[in-house]
């Protein structure tokens, strides 16, 4: 390999790390914590998410939305969901009149409200919203997007760095060795093993994109649809005005027939739109399917609750299979615990990229210094 360019991938590969260093250790330890979010949120938070005896038969979910709208003040609706685990509490995500978003658990045999507290100040919604905005809106999300670029670089120019100059060298750089100097084994740890993490921390880095640049999600439908339009998730409610209609049963009734098109086992999401354009949509995950994140959608009327359009997940555009895949890949869910057990070891080691490859730059700076010059 050419000597300068080496030398010139070395400076950048420098100059790059020390810049974006502090946003990858946030990005790469907030990830590692979001990989079990769901476990971690259920262990400590056990009534939240888990009834604490099983019944005999489940309520109307119109009853105890009907009771959280009078009791909590809740203005308006957003999402409902239930889940095909019978221990499961049903969640229900409601903007109350000081316009803040609430989330509820509610025991879908008694209707009880078991628990209450808002979406924003959420330990886990703090967290990504770390991951993905910096907590900075989309200045935060622009910034994180170009650190998970200056990253896929990062370790590609760490690959050929790392490469020997000869192939009887290759079992020294597989090695960390332990025995040796503090500065020996810290720059084997961040050579070595990031040799062996770089395949998958450039799958989470790169599929991390799809949420900070729009470019980076309309590639991936051109590339598998050959158009970069994305297939529109929304459908427009025809019904402009609300019926008389009797709702007593208006949210069962979608739970209902969403069951009677997907007879498939699944959990269920209700999702309310903001506005008062679009219909309302009924997600349905698919828990036969050995990978995640595979669902269809139903979307009804808002106010008379007639079925609008079915998008079985079987006719959704190649594009939109791939999109639905970012998410499992980006958070290692993809093959449930061995694929989350991995990702959260990688993205532990990423965290401590920066920091050990600071140390690397540290210590050749002092050495610089300290270097007697004989005349």
């Amino acid at each position: 390999m050419n000597k300068t360019f080496k030398k010139n991938i070395g400076l950048l590969h420098l100059w790059l790390g020390l810049a974006s260093g502090l946003i990858v250790f946030i990005a790469a330890l907030t990830g590692s914590i979001l990989v079990f979010e769901d476990e971690i949120d259920e262990f400590v938070n056990p009534e939240f998410y888990k009834v604490s005896e099983i019944g005999t038969k489940k309520m109307m979910v119109d009853f105890y939305i009907k009771n959280i709208q009078q009791k909590y003040s809740i203005k308006k609706l957003d999402r409902v969901q239930t889940f095909d685990d019978p221990e499961r509490t049903v969640i229900i995500t409601g903007t109350d009149m000081d316009k803040k978003d609430q989330i509820f658990s509610v025991d879908p045999y008694t209707g009880e409200v078991l628990g209450k507290m808002p979406e924003k100040s959420r330990f886990f919604s703090v967290v990504l919203d770390l991951h993905r905005h910096l907590m900075l809106g989309d200045v935060g999300k622009f910034i994180i997007g170009c650190s998970c670029l200056i990253f896929a670089f990062m370790l590609i120019s760490g690959i050929i760095l790392w490469w020997p100059k000869k192939m009887k060298n290759l079992k020294q750089r597989l090695t960390v060795k332990w025995s040796a100097s503090f500065k020996r084994v810290n720059w084997d740890f961040h050579s070595t093993f990031g040799f062996y993490a770089f395949l998958f921390l450039l799958i989470i880095s790169l599929t991390g994109l799809t949420w900070s640049f729009k470019w980076f999600e309309s590639t991936i439908y051109l590339l598998a649809d050959g158009t970069t339009k994305k297939p529109s998730a929304k459908v427009e409610n025809p019904t402009k005005i609300d019926p008389n209609l009797d709702k007593t049963y208006f949210y069962q009734t979608l739970f209902s027939k969403t069951d009677s098109i997907y007879k498939y086992k699944g959990d269920t999401q209700i999702r309310i739109p903001s506005d008062t354009i679009n219909s309302i949509m009924v997600i349905k995950l698919n828990l036969e399917k050995s990978i995640p994140n595979i669902s269809s959608i139903v979307y009804f009327d808002k106010y008379t609750g007639e079925i609008l359009k079915t998008r079985p997940y079987e006719k959704l555009s190649n594009g939109d299979k791939v999109r639905r895949l970012i998410f499992p890949i980006h958070t290692g869910s993809i093959y449930g615990y061995p694929t989350k057990a991995l990702a959260f070891l990688v993205c532990i080691f990423a965290a401590t990229l920066p920091v050990t490859g600071f140390l690397i730059w540290l210590g050749r700076k002092k050495n610089k210094k300290t270097t007697i010059i004989h005349y």
